[in-house]
């Protein structure tokens, strides 16, 4: 192919937001159809890329390399089967939050449809990203449609949950850029090059004294992103106040970005530093599971709930990630789609109850089963997929998870298996008090089931969750070549710095560049 398959991904949202700036206010129909079909094409360009991705090759494919900024700044973008399923799960899940905006947010529906779709550019860009400046970019921009999408259609605490993501956020990115261009100035002693770009960073060995505050600088950022326990504390906040779409989009997407970026760049640039910090991030995230869990436990708030658990399922993630082997890695890219699909379906079902009722308190339901019989399946369907129960998607990714968490470290895995528990416990106490418990009055008794548009938003959601549930091989044979050749150069780039152990320890070297094929295992 000759044409920029991965530019047209991800700016064709921000052409779409571009255009609805010019749709007239009160022609809500062009509005809706302008925006869902911006989405729609992406979500289309993202299957198509799905089909032509080579899952025999390691490497980034569809590279586009260009000049831009000068000086080791360039427009890098490739994908791999580390990003592939993310850019395929964010492409998939804006299109059912703009459906879902259509009965959730009735003013200003057109700077929401255009704050949206700058918000997809945002994150599919960080997902495909393979220039360090570039990645920043992206980054940062997904900072400030959510600030929009949170600060003006949220609820009545919506500044300070909005103030309060932004500050968590921002702390952590500052220092990450200020990390970079240290890191910047290394390779440009090292090599006598300008480069800003992924690739030619995986051949620096770093002494192990720079590792370690780099590595601290990225870690936070992306900790702040996951959220990574105790750095959790703004994600309940944002996640009650935000209205539904970005509830979803948040707890799907956003979240995975921490994630990714320890994938990414905080483990293969600084692995030493990682090998290092792997006990305590690892003991974080069991903590972040427990504490989750059982905070999920006591809430009134369906939506705390829900955002409770998301902190839960992501410190399993966490654990997967540091766990170092592949099994582990697999399955927590695996999970990050699952906890993407399962948590964004309970945040929009939570939605569609607080669009007829306008209340979340899991006290003012009862019988909802029975006067909405579709929605409660579809609620118990959701729940279960969170709670993972086999032949949903949650099992899949977490038995991968725990595999290569118990080969990492069995106490830990041990501790984090009581997420299977608890998530157990508080979802399926949240569905029978609310469909049911006793009604406990007239409001529930009127409600009406889904509508056709409801129906076409959870259709797609639930057969995504038993194909990757009954057939997870399917997205895990994308990931293998990559998440080997991801192995071979961390243990390549071990042995170059066991190797130059010695050298690095003199205070006059900060930095080298190896070629690492000289230190790879040969077969």
């Amino acid at each position: 192919m000759n044409a920029p398959l991965l530019s047209l991904i991800v700016f064709l949202p921000l052409a779409g937001a571009a255009l609805v700036i010019f749709i007239p206010r009160g022609n809500d129909r062009l509005l809706r159809a302008s925006s869902l079909a911006a989405a729609l094409v992406v979500f289309a360009l993202s299957v198509f890329l799905y089909f032509a991705f080579d899952a025999g090759t390691p490497g980034p494919q569809f590279v586009e390399q260009r000049a831009w900024l000068g000086y080791g700044i360039r427009y890098h973008l490739g994908v791999d089967g580390l990003s592939l399923a993310l850019v395929m799960l964010t492409a998939f899940l804006v299109p059912v939050a703009i459906l879902a905006s259509w009965g959730s947010v009735r003013e200003r529906a057109k700077e929401f449809a255009f704050f949206l779709l700058v918000l997809e550019t945002g994150m599919l860009g960080v997902f495909v990203s393979l220039n360090l400046f570039l990645f920043y970019v992206f980054w940062e921009t997904v900072l400030i449609p959510m600030y929009f999408l949170i600060g003006i259609w949220g609820g009545p605490r919506r500044v300070y949950a909005t103030v309060k993501f932004v500050l968590f956020t921002m702390a952590g990115s500052l220092l990450m850029l200020a990390a970079i261009f240290v890191l910047y100035g290394l390779y440009y002693e090292a090599t006598g090059a300008y480069s800003l770009t992924l690739a030619d960073y995986a051949g620096l060995v770093l002494s192990p004294g720079i590792q370690t505050w780099l590595f601290l600088a990225f870690a936070l950022a992306f900790a702040v992103k996951v959220p990574l326990f105790p750095l959790h504390t703004w994600l309940p906040d944002a996640h009650v106040e935000a209205p539904t779409p970005a509830s979803v989009l948040l707890a799907a997407v956003l979240l995975k970005m921490g994630a990714y970026g320890f994938v990414r760049f905080a483990v293969p640039l600084f692995p030493d530093a990682a090998a290092r910090f792997t006990p305590a991030l690892s003991i974080l995230a069991v903590i972040g599971i427990v504490y989750g869990g059982f905070m999920a436990l006591v809430q009134k708030d369906m939506k705390s709930l829900v955002a409770y658990s998301s902190v839960s399922h992501m410190g399993l993630i966490m654990l997967a990630v540091f766990a170092l082997n592949p099994t582990a890695l697999e399955g927590g890219l695996l999970q990050m789609v699952n906890h993407g699909l399962s948590t964004g379906a309970l945040f929009l079902c939570v939605g569609v109850l607080y669009d007829r009722t306008h209340t979340r308190l899991i006290s003012d339901y009862g019988g909802v089963a029975k006067v909405m019989p579709v929605f409660a399946a579809v609620l118990l369907i959701s729940s279960l997929s969170s709670a993972g129960l086999p032949g949903l998607n949650g099992f899949a990714g977490e038995i991968l998870c725990f595999f290569g968490a118990f080969a990492a470290r069995p106490t830990l895995a041990a501790i984090a298996v009581s997420t299977v528990i608890l998530s157990a416990a508080y979802l399926l106490n949240m569905y029978q008090k609310v469909m049911h418990g006793p009604a406990p009055g007239e409001k529930v008794a009127g409600l009406r089931d889904l509508s056709p548009r409801e129906g076409l938003i959870f259709v797609p959601l639930i057969l995504l969750m038993f194909w990757l549930g009954l057939a997870p091989g399917a997205w895990l044979r994308k990931m293998d070549a990559s998440v080997d050749e991801y192995f071979g150069l961390l243990k390549a780039k071990a042995k170059a710095a066991e190797m130059l152990r010695d050298k690095l320890r003199d205070k006059h070297f900060k930095a080298v560049a190896v070629d690492l094929d000289e230190y790879k295992e040969r077969p």
